[in-house]
């Protein structure tokens, strides 16, 4: 999402993630309104946020052809051996659905250890 790779999601990076996904016309007042909710949220919050754009219907689940496809195609890519560590990592259901709210609660909080 960080368009110009500045460390900041700003207006212009939004603007330009939206028009990414095929969305041009984002009215100014969106944009306002993501950067207000954004600011002081938690790591964990950002994360989802960003998931969310690609989850207008707030499932909490991306297909994995459509993860793959978002993240190799569109601003940083990833390359084919990323997306292969991220499935190892985190792997889909056996519909190819990815839990994208357990992805992000993992890299935020780390795995659970079991308590003996």
């Amino acid at each position: 999402m960080d368009q110009n790779r500045d460390g900041f999601i700003d207006k212009n990076d939004l603007r330009d993630t939206f028009a990414a996904l095929g969305r041009l016309n984002v009215k100014q007042e969106e944009i306002d309104d993501m950067l207000k909710e954004a600011s002081g949220a938690d790591p964990e919050e950002t994360i989802l946020n960003a998931f969310k754009v690609f989850d207008p219907e707030g499932k909490g689940i991306l297909k994995k052809e459509y993860v793959t496809e978002m993240l190799t195609t569109q601003a940083d890519r990833f390359s084919a051996e990323e997306m292969e560590q991220m499935f190892t990592a985190f792997p889909p259901d056996a519909a190819g659905n990815l839990d994208y709210r357990n992805l992000v609660h993992i890299i935020t909080h780390g795995e659970e250890k079991d308590q003996e």
